[in-house]
C-alpha cells in the first residue's frame, strides 16, 4: 500500500479549518484525508508548527524548503518521493495515487440516530 504524506505550511490547527474564514480547499483536504485514513489507507499530514521536527528529519521536504523557502508549501509525497510542491492534491489524484475512486473521497459521513423516546 503506497504511503501519502501532505506537509502543510504553519497554520492555526491541524487541518487549518478553524478561524472566522475557512479556505474551501483546506476543507476538501481536511475531508479526504479523513475518508481515506477511516477506510484504512496510510495517509498523513504534517504542520510547520506543530511538528517542526518531522520537517527537519525528512529529506526530501527539508531540501524543498532550503531550495524554495517556506512559500513551497504544501509538499506532497509519495512513498517518500516529492509528487507535488506548492498546493494540495486534487481528489483525483489521491484516488489515483491510492487506487480508490476519487468520488469515495467526497462522501458524507453516514450517521445513524436511534431515539429511545418514552411516552410519560
Amino acid at each position: 500500500m503506497k504511503k501519502v504524506e501532505i506537509f502543510d505550511p504553519a497554520m492555526c490547527c491541524s487541518t487549518g479549518v478553524c478561524g472566522p474564514s475557512v479556505d474551501p480547499e483546506l476543507t476538501r483536504v481536511a475531508s479526504a484525508v479523513y475518508s481515506l485514513e477511516k477506510k484504512g489507507y496510510d495517509v498523513k499530514r504534517y504542520q510547520l508548527t506543530n511538528d517542526p521536527e518531522k520537517f527537519a528529519k525528512t529529506q526530501t521536504v527539508n531540501s524543498v524548503l532550503h531550495e524554495k523557502g517556506p512559500d513551497a508549501l504544501p509538499v506532497v509525497l509519495v512513498d517518500e518521493q516529492v509528487v507535488k510542491v506548492g498546493t494540495y492534491p486534487t481528489n483525483e489524484e489521491l484516488a489515483e495515487w491510492l487506487g480508490v475512486k476519487a468520488e469515495e473521497l467526497t462522501e458524507k459521513p453516514k450517521v445513524r440516530l436511534s431515539l429511545n423516546i418514552k411516552k410519560q
